[in-house]
């Protein structure tokens, strides 16, 4: 079968695209189902695509070199690609994906598509009109008022009386059309409010925007899948727990990026009446819009025990652990499952021909331990490494992986499958311990989805409790273990001796290559004592916590040395012994040192968005108070943005922030392409690192500012530095790169670095001469860790 995957848009939802795309990618079978990535950038023109270009981190990391990477197509060859295929899913978000503009045009071609088709999407996007809609047909919705761009007179006086009208002390303004949270705000009154309006419009992305109430109750999203008789089944509601505290919202970061700043439940916390209710209802107005396929409503239990849908998402998102699969997998579900369960519905509904879906595994692949979790700063990073690298090694010939999470009282846990697929650490450790009460609440409920799926064949998943194990029984009973670690215990070398201890098979380096990769300082010392040609470490200052817990004062005479030592400030101030941008910001002045260590001692998890020099992002902080912490020379880079297709690049001092990676095939060590990295603040942010649909990597270095001479000259420095740590498997150097010379200030070395969906590791891989794919370089750490086993 052939399958059109369309992904991009023109809308602020387009990194959220790539990220559904790549899952259709991940968890549909290659053996039976071949896809065609088609991109539409931002003036909507199609490009053909490779498979690879889809695990980029946003649509700005290529935007820019589409006529290198992709092909454009005309009106006549785009019409010519889509009628060559059997089947088309759309995923772009927002404008055009779910407005019902794409698949207008799809009808017209006829060509059948996953998804609801244009009047139903219509009827659905624009937020006003929704809600009008279902108050006519007797389902329960607030009063709202729209304004439209073209026709501002009077809106002060409106919302001074909608305001006065709901009695709400605070109101909702958000585009009309828009998804993800983006453009939406919050206003205590009517010039607060119109001033929103004001720049919403300005933004020039938005023709219409919604006023509402301030919402006071408990928020939920239902996902919705059409069953093989056209009827549609609501899958367990989710609910969503959050601070609504200051009148926060369900952001655009909280949505994305796992914190502790939001728990979800699956099943809610609510009646079950009420859980029910919730379903019914959905079920009713999935049919009253025309839906087909799938969809996911998101909807508010008020106080008053009303319950109102407020969004309709035609295109549910489909990232790694998005509310889709969560859900699904509380029924049973695997990834692959509901995807291909949703692709044969569609497929019957339209008379398309689906080959069978269901792929042959070796039953007598090689059993490995995948563990992930711990008690970091890093863990919710971890729990994105490693179920991310549990998930893609589940399709793997080779290997059968099992996901275990170590929770922050050093115990093990062997996660079933709807367990694995939590936001957070938090999230996982608090169902493994309530695992039997859960699973005992939610059989009913299961019980009752599962009939209505109509479908017992694609239902895989039967287990929902988890198995509990200490550490060295952990180590006792594995194959090989796969570590998602990050920091602590899983890269300072104590869990790598255990695996050593035993001799077990593992991946990256042994503990004494971890020993001193975690430790900056020591880092920076021992690349200073190599004398490597081309090849130096940051200028690095030691900061003893200890005496500073009860009195800050001797920072004074600490700064005035520091001139002498690392050069004059700015500085970076990070944990001697902690990663993933954790407690990483600009100091500026010894007042920001002193800030600094006052919010390190009050045992703050973050630091708000904007209390340092260029932090417009939230800093996270670590989970406890490091012995030490590291000060290192701000380096000013080249200014570099990418707007639309242009690459716009400002020199100011020749150097560039760069992450290269390195991997161990057949027993030899190489260095990937390096990527830049391109921060919106001074310092890198957990979201530009992390978490898909934000920031930007350029992989490898574009040639019209850095020579290929260049780049084998940084890539060299790279390989002789990892074999003198005596780097094995793989591991991560970030560094500044000189554009011109080639030298490198390297910054630090991850020896287990992050393998997240988008991660810049995985980009690197792909863009090798022979391309490796994500799956492939898993499978690749794999071999390796069992080699150096022996």
């Amino acid at each position: 079968m052939k399958l059109a995957v369309i992904c991009g848009g023109h809308g602020p939802e387009r990194g959220i695209s790539l990220n559904s795309a790549r899952s259709l990618c991940d968890h549909l079978p290659e053996e039976a189902i071949e896809l065609v990535p088609l991109y539409f950038d931002t003036e909507l023109v199609a490009h053909r695509l490779s498979r690879n270009s889809l695990y980029s981190n946003t649509p700005s990391d290529f935007d820019f070199k589409l006529s290198e990477i992709g092909t454009a197509l005309s009106q006549e060859k785009l019409v010519e690609c889509l009628q060559s295929v059997d089947l088309v899913f759309p995923v772009i978000h927002g404008a055009y994906g779910e407005d019902g503009e794409l698949q207008s045009f799809l009808e017209a071609l006829e060509v059948p598509f996953v998804g609801a088709g244009s009047e139903a999407c219509k009827g659905c996007f624009d937020k006003y009109s929704a809600n009008e809609h279902i108050r006519e047909h007797g389902f329960f919705a607030p009063e709202t008022i729209c304004f439209e761009k073209q026709n501002l007179e009077g809106a002060l006086e409106r919302l001074e009386s909608f305001i006065s009208e709901v009695d709400s002390e605070r109101i909702v303004v958000k585009p009309a059309t828009g998804g993800s949270s983006i453009g939406v705000h919050t206003a205590k009154n009517a010039q607060e409010a119109l001033t929103v309006l004001n720049n919403l419009f300005q933004d020039g992305l938005y023709e219409r925007v919604v006023v509402e109430p301030f919402c006071t109750g408990l928020e939920f999203t239902v996902v919705l899948v059409q069953n093989r008789f056209g009827m549609p089944v609501a899958l367990m509601p989710i609910e969503i727990e959050t601070d609504y505290s200051d009148y926060q919202i369900f952001d655009f970061r909280k949505k994305y990026l796992p914190t502790r700043q939001v728990a979800y439940h699956c099943p809610p916390r609510f009646a079950s009446e009420v859980v029910e209710q919730i379903m019914i209802e959905a079920e009713q107005l999935f049919t009253l819009f025309g839906m087909t396929d799938f969809a996911r409503f998101d909807g508010w239990l008020l106080p008053d025990g009303n319950i109102w849908f407020s969004d309709f998402n035609p295109i549910s998102g489909m990232e790694q652990n998005s509310f889709l699969f969560v859900a699904g997998a509380r029924v049973g579900l695997t990834h692959a499952d509901i995807l291909s369960y949703i692709l044969t519905n569609s497929s019957k509904r339209q008379e398309v021909h689906l080959p069978d879906i269901v792929p042959y595994r070796d039953p007598n692949r090689k059993p490995i331990q995948v563990i992930f979790g711990g008690d970091t700063a890093e863990r919710q990073v971890s729990v994105m490494s490693g179920t991310n690298a549990w998930l893609k090694l589940r399709k793997s010939d080779t290997f059968a992986p099992d996901a275990y999470f170590l929770d922050q009282d050093s115990v093990v846990w062997k996660l079933p499958y709807a367990i694995s697929l939590n936001h957070t650490a938090e999230e996982i450790s608090s169902a493994c311990k309530h695992a039997e009460q859960g699973v005992r609440f939610d059989a009913s409920l299961r019980a009752k989805v599962q009939a209505r799926l109509a479908d017992p064949p694609f239902i895989s998943q039967n287990s929902f409790v988890p198995e509990r194990m200490k550490l060295s029984e952990f180590f006792d009973s594995a194959d090989f273990v796969f570590f998602g670690l990050h920091g602590g215990s899983g890269e300072n070398g104590e869990l790598q001796e255990e695996c050593e201890k035993r001799g077990l098979g593992f991946n990256g380096s042994r503990a004494k290559a971890c020993q001193l990769c975690v430790n900056k300082f020591a880092f920076g010392s021992f690349v200073h004592e190599q004398k490597i040609e081309g090849v130096t470490a940051a200028a690095k200052k030691l900061i003893d916590t200890a005496p500073l817990a009860n009195d800050l004062s001797s920072l004074d005479s600490f700064w005035g040395e520091l001139e002498g030592e690392i050069g004059v400030p700015p500085y970076v101030i990070k944990p001697n012994d902690d990663g993933c941008s954790a407690g990483v910001c600009r100091i500026d002045t010894v007042e920001n040192l002193k800030q600094y260590c006052s919010f390190l001692f009050q045992g703050v998890e973050r630091i708000p968005a904007g209390v340092f020099h260029n932090a417009a992002s939230i800093i996270e902080m670590p989970t406890t108070i490091p012995r030490y912490l590291l000060l290192e020379r701000f380096i000013e880079t080249d200014s570099l943005c990418v707007h639309g297709q242009t690459l716009e690049w400002k020199h100011v001092s020749g150097w560039v922030e760069v992450t290269v990676g390195v991997l161990e095939k057949n027993g030899v060590l190489r260095s990937l392409n390096p990527s830049i990295s391109v921060a919106s603040d001074a310092i890198l942010s957990v979201e530009e690192k992390f978490q898909g649909g934000t920031g930007i990597n350029i992989t490898p270095p574009p040639s019209s500012h850095v020579s290929q001479e260049v780049v084998e000259r940084a890539k060299s420095g790279i390989e002789s530095i990892a074999r003198a740590l005596n780097i094995q498997g793989y591991a991560r150097f970030d560094a500044f790169l000189e554009i011109k010379t080639g030298e490198l200030i390297l910054i630090e070395v991850n020896n287990l670095p992050a393998l997240t969906p988008s991660t810049v590791i995985f980009q690197q891989a792909l863009s090798e001469p022979e391309p490796i794919t994500p799956r492939r370089f898993l499978e690749i750490l794999v071999e390796s860790g069992s080699e150096n086993s022996l």
